[in-house]
């Protein structure tokens, strides 16, 4: 049985038998492994460190090296039934153009993100006066590749003006899915990270 962490168990809990998967910023393809090994998808990856294409490749992975910045642009229209973008939207250069490809190149679109509104992020804010350091938010301000920060609030606005499909979408806390019903205030204040399942309005 391979082991994932909770944002991944919920992605991997939405990905179908024999899917087309293409997960944008793979790591070192631990989840794909994991949909590969026991959900037979047909995985792909793109990712941006050669280390974690060469891990990737090493699992037998189909993986690429390639920056979601630029490079989405070059897959074909709805090739994929699943996009994955996993704790990397942050670090785009421009999320609302990543987002129009993943959705464009994928029926679905499975994004997951740190909350900047998390309480602990707050705090450190309003008692320092400092830029946040937590679990998910490991690196000081002036060493992280996060450019584009945001709530969980700010993340379904922008949804919403997009005129997308929020399908489903958890909060997670210390590994912990919150299980109970939380509306969109209460998530943004005790996630510290989420995950979003998207698709086209067909309305």
């Amino acid at each position: 049985m391979i082991e994932l962490r909770k944002a991944l168990t919920i992605i991997f809990d939405f990905i179908q038998e024999n899917e087309k998967v293409l997960d944008v910023g793979c790591g070192n393809g631990e989840l794909l492994n994991a949909l590969l090994r026991m959900k037979k998808v047909d995985c792909r990856g793109i990712e941006l460190s050669q280390d974690g294409v060469n891990n990737c490749v090493e699992k037998g992975l189909s993986v690429i090296q390639g920056d979601a910045n630029f490079d989405l642009s070059d897959y074909p229209n709805s090739i994929f039934n699943t996009v994955i973008l996993s704790q990397t939207i942050h670090a785009m250069l421009s999320p609302k153009d990543v987002i129009k490809d993943l959705i464009r190149i994928g029926k679905k679109a499975i994004i997951s993100f740190p909350n900047f509104g998390y309480w602990s992020c707050r705090a450190q804010i309003i008692f320092n006066g400092q830029m946040p350091v937590t679990k998910d938010l490991k690196l000081p301000w002036y060493d992280t590749q996060n450019i584009h920060l945001c709530t969980i609030k700010d993340f379904n606005n922008l949804i919403r003006e997009m005129n997308l499909k929020i399908d489903r979408k958890f909060g997670i806390n210390n590994q912990k899915l919150l299980s109970f019903p939380y509306n969109l205030i209460s998530l943004n204040l005790f996630a510290s990270h989420a995950v979003f399942l998207v698709s086209k309005n067909t309305k």
